[in-house]
Order: C-alpha cells, then structure tokens, then sequence
C-alpha cells in the first residue's frame, strides 16, 4: 500500500512555502528532497523519486523553496535556501520517531543541502542528484570548496554523488578529484551515459520510472551508513567509488 501524501506548511525568514510528508510504515531514514533550478518539488522526477523510496521504507518530505513556491524564476540567494532547508529539516524532525534524517537535492537542491550542513545544519547524509560542480563549458569555476569542511574530525557525514557520465554540470575527472578530496566518507556512483537529467540518448523513459529507479542505490546506501538499527534489515554491499551501473534512462 503507498504511502499516504501529507501536505506540510513552513516558513523561513517570513518567506512561506510547502512540502508533502509521506511516511510508510516503520521507516528506516526520513529523507528531505529539495529540487532543483528549474523544477519544483512536484515534478514527475522527484514524486517517482520519492514514491520508491516510500515503497522500500524511506520516509520523506520534498519541499518547494520559497522562490518557487512565489512563482519566481530565479532561485533564492544561498541564505534564503538555507534557512528553507534548515526549516524543513526541523519539519521532517517534528514528524519523525527518532530516525535519522537524511538531506538530498536535485542540482541546486543538493548544493544548498550540502551549504546548509556545511554551516552546521545536523543531517545523517548527504544525497546528491547530479551534484552542479560547475556551469557547463566552465570547469575552472568550481563549486565544491565548502565540501571539504562538512566532514571534521568530531563529525562524519557520509555523501553519495549520484552523477551521469555525460552530465555537463560536472567533468569527470574534476568530480572524482573532488570526491577524493573530501576522504572515505564521500561515494560517488556513476551513471552510465546519464546527463544532467540522467537522460541517456536511444533510451526515451518517463521521468517518474527513471527517478523511482534512482532510489534503489540511495536506500542501500542509507541502510549501510545511516538507518535506524531497530528498522533496517542490515546493510547491503555498498557501493564503491568510481561504479558506473547503468544509468535508468532519461528525467526531465
């Protein structure tokens, strides 16, 4: 049986905006999703997304940020995202029993995660959805400089890159030098001939099947480094550095 979709209203610096809370039974991980630029948090991408990972017993709470949620086009300046992210965190808290709380994004949704935790928002991981290291044609404008403060030596927060071969937001060999850099604590799994959409050409998909088919290596990776041991059935293999599955087809 799905998992039954809630409405959730929050505010952040007096900018309102939603989210759905869906939670099936006895979830291992509540896992927050914020979108990316161009999408908000009700494209078909991220309900597949989320609907899977309800399916295999992820909690979830995927938000609009405020600029989306007033119709704007230009996504929020970092500070308004992360106050929005770190909302959200706190709505996701409210409505769990104590299970670890995962934060995930889609690009720009990712990046404001990861900025949000960097300033020490609590999260028990990192997800990213195509992480936007840099602008396309413009690898020397990197990223990723806050990544390598997430993790101390008093704190250890895993990461999982999920990035597509071909996305342009993020050469190949600058990802994998970035990962790296940021030490065991980071994973990154590539998707085979993915772009930044994890569209894969010759092999046209709904977004919602590609998106649902995204979740399976996101709950390994929660059941192996962060899920409730009264929940989860035990870790799986985890997935290693440099994997390249292929990718489940294309996404909007």
């Amino acid at each position: 049986m799905p998992a039954l979709e809630t409405a959730v209203s929050m505010e952040a610096d007096g900018a309102a905006f939603s989210g759905v809370y869906a939670r099936p039974e006895s979830p291992v991980a509540t896992l927050v999703l914020a979108h990316g630029a161009g999408a908000g948090m009700e494209h078909p991408f991220l309900r597949g997304f989320t609907g899977a990972l309800n399916d295999d017993g992820v909690a979830t709470l995927r938000f609009n940020f405020p600029y989306r949620e007033a119709g704007r086009k230009f996504p929020d300046r970092p500070p308004a995202a992360i106050a929005a992210w770190r909302a959200a965190m706190d709505a996701a808290a409210a409505r769990s029993e104590g299970e670890p709380l995962w934060a995930a994004g889609k690009s720009f949704g990712g990046r404001m995660a990861s900025m949000a935790v960097a300033e020490g928002m609590a999260a028990a991981g990192l997800v990213y959805l195509g992480y936007p290291l840099h602008p396309p044609g413009k690898p020397e404008k990197l990223r990723d400089e806050h990544l390598y403060g997430i993790n101390t030596p008093g704190r250890s927060v895993p990461m999982l890159f999920l990035q597509g071969t071909r996305d342009t937001f993020a050469t190949r060999e600058l990802l994998e030098s970035v990962v790296e850099r940021i030490g065991p604590a980071a994973t990154l799994q590539w998707c085979e001939g993915g772009d930044h959409s994890f569209a894969v050409a010759g092999r046209k998909r709904p977004a919602e099947e590609i998106g649902a088919e995204l979740a399976a290596p996101v709950v390994e990776f929660i059941r192996l480094h962060g899920a409730s041991p009264r929940n989860s059935a035990g870790p799986g293999p985890g997935t290693k550095r440099g994997s390249t599955p292929p990718a489940p087809g294309g996404a909007g």
